[in-house]
């Protein structure tokens, strides 16, 4: 496993997401400490990914901070948070993969326009990231060609193209049949410990959440704020909370508490 630090990789303090009148949420404040697998939880509506979008920059937060490392990221300039958002990755839900490109120029779009590379550097780090996600001949296919899963981890190898700091992924399991699922999760975890790299994920897949996820938090809809802190499992096994133990406890036979992974 990657060696973890103290110092919180992101730090988010009094944040408020709102669209007008209406409050998604607020007060949200936590830590995610490089080098872990953090889970943004909750029911449907409850603003995961309204909160995902913030952290990533795509969303202005009505109030609070969002520390990168030292930086205020939503504090900086316009021209320096372009900086520190190269410091991201990002895998949305679908893929988002342009249809018009083949896997190798998807991959290399970031490249091309980020960075100084020639061509030659850059079909080279192509490369290098679809070995990463076991596409190394996928290069020249077309997103469509590709089953879900492979689309998906396209998406994860274009998210890797800037070597980042920290990985955002917005329900990556999404869609995919239960071995593909497990296989991607399985990715996710040897990529957190062979590159260091720290993971965020909005996720409302069990298995997943409870297989790769050492720390989270909890939203809620009614109260519209944090209600839980800690790995998915703990707050499992030992949070009280109604909301949490109807979420973590659905779909599962009583005293069959298994994940597809197996106990650990």
């Amino acid at each position: 496993m990657a060696e973890r630090s103290s110092i919180a990789k992101l730090t988010v303090t009094g944040l408020a997401l709102r669209f007008g009148a209406q409050t998604i949420q607020e007060n949200l404040s936590f830590t995610v400490a490089a080098g872990s697998i953090f889970a943004i939880m909750g029911g449907s509506g409850c603003g995961k990914s309204t909160l995902l979008k913030a952290m990533i920059g795509l969303l202005r937060p009505s109030q609070g901070s969002i520390l990168v490392g030292e930086e205020d990221y939503w504090a900086a300039s316009e021209q320096r948070r372009a900086v520190i958002g190269q410091r991201f990755g990002v895998l949305f839900q679908s893929g988002a993969l342009w249809s018009s490109m083949t896997v190798a120029d998807n991959i290399a779009l970031p490249l091309r326009m980020l960075t100084k590379l020639d061509e030659g550097a850059i079909s080279a780090l192509v490369q290098l990231k679809l070995s990463l996600v076991g596409l190394e001949a996928a290069g020249l296919d077309m997103p469509e060609e590709l089953s879900g899963g492979m689309r998906k981890r396209v998406g994860l190898a274009r998210a890797l193209a800037l070597d980042p700091e920290i990985l955002f992924f917005d329900e990556p399991s999404a869609g995919l049949d239960p071995i593909t699922a497990k296989r991607l999760d399985d990715l996710i975890l040897e990529l957190r410990d062979g590159l260091g790299a720290t993971v965020v994920l909005v996720s409302h897949e069990l298995p997943s959440l409870f297989a790769i996820c050492d720390d989270g938090i909890f939203l809620d809809t009614e109260s519209k704020t944090i209600i839980a802190r800690g790995a998915p499992r703990t707050l499992r096994d030992e949070c009280p909370h109604p909301t949490i133990q109807a979420f973590m406890r659905r779909h599962l036979p009583e005293g069959d508490m298994k994940d597809r992974h197996g106990e650990h």
